[in-house]
């Protein structure tokens, strides 16, 4: 089958690994490193939106988002995520992967913008928001979660494909490492400026008005990074598997993939007119011939996929919950808002430190 292959797609498997590639890895890599900082930044302001909004003056403890409210605000997310690998995938494939990609981006960046200034006349009210808004920025991170890491597949050569989606994957650690600093920075920033009593020795007062800021802050900043990398997502040329496969026009292909790796390229547009007329070089995802090629490559990567992320996303999510049980942070009750925050982001960082962002390439599927 090598001498089938079209000279775009054989010129890409064996380049040498070029500038492009690099730049390749960062656009692509800013997107994980923004997937993972939406996603895991709520796990920092989940337990001050309790203080600010579901605070009791008779209770002896610092006001806490009710089991419901605290599960649909860390989870909603997810489910978004879920409905958009499933939407954006389908219409990567439809309409390319820049095109799509840059959608998705866009969604981000507004989503996140909008999840800081949720509104409502109640608490339910703000945290209705907040879910609803949160709920199509993970929509939005589900698309550009598989994105990413193909468009980095497909521009890569054979032999450092898999090390080039490791360093993708490796910045979703640095997302999470980011949240904590952020977190760190506006509460230390609000705690010098506002300081505040503990709630032990004043309910009231131990949450600043102010406090409300810090949060939406903390949540809009994932704007940032999405936003930066806009203008660079579109200036990268469409990837040359989909434009001469499935797009089927060779000689945009060539054109493209010539600029960026600096050689002659023939666009071979009849081989692509050949290749579409074979039916015998293509299969669905749900035939008989793709489970006998790889059905067993597939369950193997879904399934220990799938478990792995149960335990990361877990613990990421809700190691917050974990600290004062293990006496990383004091007892809630002996501090004011602004300071539990800054303990937990405090915490959390030091995790993204020391076990994240080591770890996190190791995360990648280039095994496979």
């Amino acid at each position: 089958m090598a001498g089938d292959q079209l000279q775009v797609l054989n010129a890409l498997d064996i380049a040498k690994t070029q500038w492009y590639h690099f730049t390749a890895i960062v656009i692509a890599g800013m997107g994980f490193f923004t997937d993972a900082y939406d996603l895991f930044s709520i796990s920092i302001v989940t337990k001050l939106l309790g203080r600010i909004y579901y605070h009791d003056a008779n209770d002896p403890k610092p006001g806490t988002l009710p089991p419901n409210i605290a599960a649909a605000v860390t989870g909603v997310a997810l489910c978004g995520t879920f409905a958009g690998q499933l939407f954006f995938g389908w219409l990567g494939d439809k309409m390319g992967r820049k095109r799509v990609y840059g959608l998705t981006l866009m969604l981000m960046v507004v989503c996140s913008i909008a999840s800081g200034l949720s509104f409502g006349k109640s608490a339910n009210g703000v945290v209705a928001t907040l879910c609803f808004f949160r709920f199509w920025l993970g929509f939005g991170i589900g698309g550009d979660y598989p994105l990413s890491a193909t468009i980095m597949s497909e521009y890569a050569n054979k032999k450092t494909r898999g090390a080039f989606i490791a360093a993708v994957f490796a910045m979703q650690g640095f997302g999470i490492l980011t949240a904590g600093v952020v977190g760190i920075i506006v509460s230390a920033g609000f705690k010098h400026k506002y300081p505040a009593p503990s709630y032990a020795q004043n309910p009231v007062g131990s949450t600043v008005s102010q406090a409300d800021y810090i949060w939406r802050i903390i949540l809009m900043f994932g704007a940032v990074p999405a936003a930066m990398t806009y203008y660079w997502r579109m200036k990268m040329p469409e990837t040359a598997r989909y434009t001469a496969l499935v797009a089927k026009n060779a000689k945009q292909a060539a054109t493209d993939m010539a600029r960026v790796l600096h050689v002659d390229i023939v666009a071979e547009q009849e081989k692509v007119e050949n290749l579409s007329a074979n039916p015998g070089n293509t299969f669905g995802l749900f035939s008989r011939e793709f489970m006998r090629r790889h059905g067993l490559h597939l369950l193997g990567t879904t399934s220990t996929w799938f478990l792995l992320d149960i335990a990361f996303y877990s613990q990421n999510l809700f190691q917050k919950d974990i600290f004062s049980a293990i006496g990383w942070i004091p007892k809630a009750p002996t501090m004011s808002a602004i300071e539990e925050v800054y303990r937990i982001s405090r915490a959390q960082t030091l995790i993204a430190l020391c076990g994240t962002v080591p770890g996190t390439g190791s995360r990648s599927p280039s095994s496979t």
